[in-house]
């Protein structure tokens, strides 16, 4: 009698201890599916985030658009090129005057496409270069519903150097590349797939493609935004392959080329951290590397004089000129009004000679120096 009773108490032991085992397989379970729901989530959240901001159409604001007419004697030859989807992307062969001692290959930033350049190319032309440029899928003239993300800037590019170089439209000579913003991430990061560039110069870039979801976020997001970084590593490794875990710093080791980084401290669009920093920390001691560091130029203003004040100038009649009008232009019946009335105020006040001339002529003569020695000199020493 007392056996059976002991065998009956172990029994029901057991059948306890299975029950509180099963049950906390199921809370197990449950945390496991909630917490994998949450990542899912997230990711997706962030996916949506990245597209919003990085994957759209771009179009350069015509009223500010530069034109080729503006700047005296320079030429221009347009061309359409493939890239890796099959859609065809606007080129434009830049130059001035007859003899070409290089070429070279401009990358624009996040924004619009290369018109907004076309100071620094009319420069580099009228300095005795080709300067091939063209504007990203999903940018002005180019095909494409967006710009896909950052790593579509490499890919472009690596097509548009190909084809520079293998279609037979251009001349053998060495080539340069110059780039700012996510065009100076993308001049720099495809030298992994082109070492034979003779020389780059980097304005204001970063140094893998999330920085710039990253970068630019932080001033919306806060520290938030780290915990959506590793969420874009991983959308973009397997929407982009190897032009995504490609680095800036894998193509400055895959190459030969002499770099330059310019770059300013108060630049709160790339902040300075995710991209000159880091090459200074590495290279410094380094010959290939020239270093230019400023602390007041900030971002789009980087290739600017600092002492010019057209663009001041310009605000402050723009901002009386809207005291002068009769209607809330901020409200949503009047949106397409004021944008027509906009467009030809600026039309018929811009000063386009000033416009066309705000460039650091002292900065630009670097870049044509450092073109110079490393793009045309090293070739045919």
């Amino acid at each position: 009698m007392i056996e059976s009773q002991k065998m009956e108490e172990t029994d029901n032991k057991t059948q306890n201890n299975k029950k509180k085992k099963s049950k906390g397989k199921i809370i197990l379970t449950v945390v496991i599916c909630i917490l994998l729901l949450l990542i899912v989530g997230w990711y997706v959240l962030v996916v949506s985030l990245y597209n919003e901001n990085l994957n759209v159409r771009l179009e350069s604001y015509e009223p500010l658009m530069f034109h080729v007419e503006d700047f005296e004697g320079l030429e221009r030859t347009e061309y359409d090129f493939p890239s890796d989807k099959g859609q065809m992307l606007a080129g434009y062969m830049y130059s001035a005057g007859d003899e070409q001692k290089g070429i070279i290959v401009l990358a624009h930033g996040f924004g619009a496409g290369h018109n907004s350049y076309m100071d620094v190319i009319n420069y580099l032309a009228q300095s005795g270069y080709y300067v091939f440029a063209y504007d990203v899928t999903g940018n002005d003239a180019s095909e494409g519903d967006g710009t896909n993300g950052a790593p579509q800037g490499v890919i472009d590019l690596d097509y548009a150097i190909s084809f520079v170089e293998e279609s037979g439209n251009f001349p053998d000579l060495p080539i340069g590349l110059i780039g700012h913003s996510w065009g100076a991430y993308s001049v720099s990061n495809v030298l992994t797939f082109h070492p034979e560039v003779k020389a780059v110069i980097e304005c204001c870039g970063f140094n893998r493609s999330s920085d710039m979801f990253e970068s630019g976020g932080i001033s919306q997001a806060g520290s938030l935004i780290y915990t959506m970084t590793p969420f874009v590593r991983i959308y973009e490794m397997f929407k982009f392959g190897k032009y995504a875990t490609n680095t800036a710093l894998d193509g400055f080791d895959a190459t030969d080329a002499h770099i330059m980084c310019v770059h300013s401290e108060d630049d709160d669009v790339i902040l300075i951290g995710y991209g000159y920093d880091k090459y200074y920390e590495k290279y410094k001691d380094d010959p290939r590397f020239t270093f230019v560091h400023f602390d007041n130029k900030g971002h789009n203003s980087i290739f600017n004089d600092i002492n010019d004040t057209y663009i001041d100038e310009m605000n402050a009649q723009f901002d009386e000129w809207l005291e002068t009008l009769d209607y809330d232009y901020s409200a949503k019946e009047n949106i397409e009004k004021f944008k027509k009335d906009k467009a030809d105020w600026i039309n018929n006040n811009l000063d386009r000679e000033r416009w066309c001339n705000r460039l650091d002529i002292d900065l630009m003569d670097s870049f044509v120096a450092f073109f110079d020695e490393y793009v045309v000199r090293v070739d045919y020493q």
